[in-house]
């Protein structure tokens, strides 16, 4: 009798071992290319649907989106993207940071908006050459013109650099763990506008954004993983458009059409407001200075929870 009930209470621990492993999340490690975890696509598309570059950033990091599928520092956490502008002139450049560790960022990409001797804008969104290899450039054409290209010329316009750093970070932002590269790519093309038109070239049209990319890059992850580098990753292809027409992996709706014109301007309405402003509240950057709440109950702890993929 004793002996049938051993080999029951066996069998019962050797079922609830199985269940148990049943419910094991295995999560399948992302591509090595870290290139193929940040759509610059997708990135030119939430950039046209952006009302200022406060909200692109809000729309870079939306926990529901997951724009962004880049974990650099291996952390086991998407990285959050902060938006850096710099200006000169006519040109505005704006730079996308990925934050890696405590006062430590790496550039991932730059979008050049420029207003040409006609009074018309100019968008190009340029991979950074550590990441996409040189010359990985989009030139976007959007069916409507971006609000964020009339903010930039209008009267509500005041220069935004993110308050936000390693630990510490908006109240809407949540983490979440990096997805299997081809289920990323799947995914995040759910967001972009196929409207659009994101022509490739190889040509940079604005000198000016060159020079101000040079002076404010961060290279901070490139410089500690030399090895890492686009370069290195791929030996066989100059930049990310040349390995993807080797794949075949070009989608039909980057084909410039002859028709097409690359121009976001539009005239400056006089009653247009940001996001913030509709709202009553304003932005917190005003003339090139942060000003960062003070109560950082809100903010979000570096170490946080995050949401497995299902």
């Amino acid at each position: 009798m004793k002996t049938k009930i051993g080999l029951l209470l066996i069998v019962f621990v050797v079922a609830i071992a199985n269940l148990n492993a049943q419910d094991v999340t295995t999560v399948e490690a992302t591509d090595s290319n870290i290139s193929e975890n940040l759509d610059l696509e997708a990135v030119a598309s939430v950039f046209g649907e952006s009302e200022d570059l406060e909200d692109f950033e809000k729309r870079l990091n939306d926990p529901d989106t997951q724009i962004s599928n880049l974990d650099l520092n291996e952390d086991g956490e998407v990285d959050y993207l902060r938006v850096i502008e710099s200006s000169k002139d006519e040109t505005h450049l704006v730079t996308i940071q990925a934050v890696i560790a405590k006062d430590k960022y790496q550039d991932v990409a730059v979008i050049d908006v420029e207003k040409d001797s006609e009074g018309e804008t100019q968008v190009q969104v340029v991979g950074d050459v550590y990441m996409y290899g040189p010359d990985y450039i989009i030139t976007p054409v959007y069916v409507h013109p971006p609000a964020v290209v009339v903010w930039f010329w209008g009267p509500y316009y005041n220069p935004w650099r993110s308050p936000y750093y390693y630990g510490y970070y908006p109240p809407y932002y949540r983490p979440w763990r990096p997805y299997p590269t081809p289920r990323y790519r799947t995914n995040v093309h759910v967001h972009v506008n196929v409207n659009n038109s994101y022509n490739r070239t190889t040509v940079r049209k604005s000198r000016t954004s060159v020079e101000l990319q040079n002076k404010s890059r961060k290279n901070d992850f490139g410089s500690k993983n030399p090895d890492k580098s686009y370069s290195k990753r791929n030996e066989s292809s100059k930049n990310k458009q040349d390995l993807n027409n080797k794949k075949g992996t070009e989608k039909v709706n980057n084909t410039k059409t002859e028709n097409s014109k690359e121009s976001t301007g539009k005239k400056v309405q006089d009653d247009w407001k940001t996001a913030s402003e509709k709202k009553g509240t304003k932005s917190n950057v005003k003339d090139n200075k942060t000003s960062v709440p003070s109560n950082k109950s809100n903010a979000k702890p570096a170490n946080k929870s995050v949401n497995k993929p299902a």
